[in-house]
């Protein structure tokens, strides 16, 4: 698996992020929708990544900095072709080494709060995130599971 920085303009990636959005929109109100479309993602402050292998889109992931010392994880999706084969740990390592590289002290998520979540829920568990309140600009929301983790 190859992961590297994305400048979000390969149609490959355009058609996996419509799908993040589409599913995150089936599963949760519209006001609890906080995936980001591709514009919002082309932001300076934001870092995004492709997980590949040869030409395959396997997953993606971003980094957004909220703060010199606190960064957020966003985007992390796998595609569903490979779901279940280890994309969204690799991603996430990969996620958490660059918040190191950045002397990040915490690193946040806001991810659904819904029973297809779950699997997220657990993945960000075995890496050491707890659960937390909201953070940056969120708000409490039956919706959304806010987790963070201490670096």
């Amino acid at each position: 698996m190859d992961i590297r920085v994305d400048d979000l303009h390969g149609p490959e990636i355009a058609q996996l992020l419509q799908e993040h959005l589409n599913s995150m929109r089936l599963l949760s109100p519209p006001e609890s929708v906080h995936a980001l479309d591709l514009a919002k993602l082309r932001q300076p402050d934001i870092t995004f990544w492709c997980a590949w292998q040869e030409q395959e889109l396997l997953g993606c992931g971003a980094l957004k900095a909220l703060s010199p010392d606190h960064g957020e994880i966003k985007s992390m999706r796998t595609a569903t072709a490979h779901l279940r084969k280890g994309v969204a740990a690799q991603m996430l390592t990969h996620i958490i080494g660059e918040a190191h590289r950045r002397k990040y002290r915490r690193l946040s998520l806001e991810t659904g709060g819904a029973l297809a979540f779950a699997p997220a829920h657990k993945l960000y568990a075995g890496f050491g995130f707890q659960t937390c309140g909201p953070f940056g600009s969120y708000v409490e929301d039956p919706h959304s599971v806010f987790m963070t983790k201490a670096l």
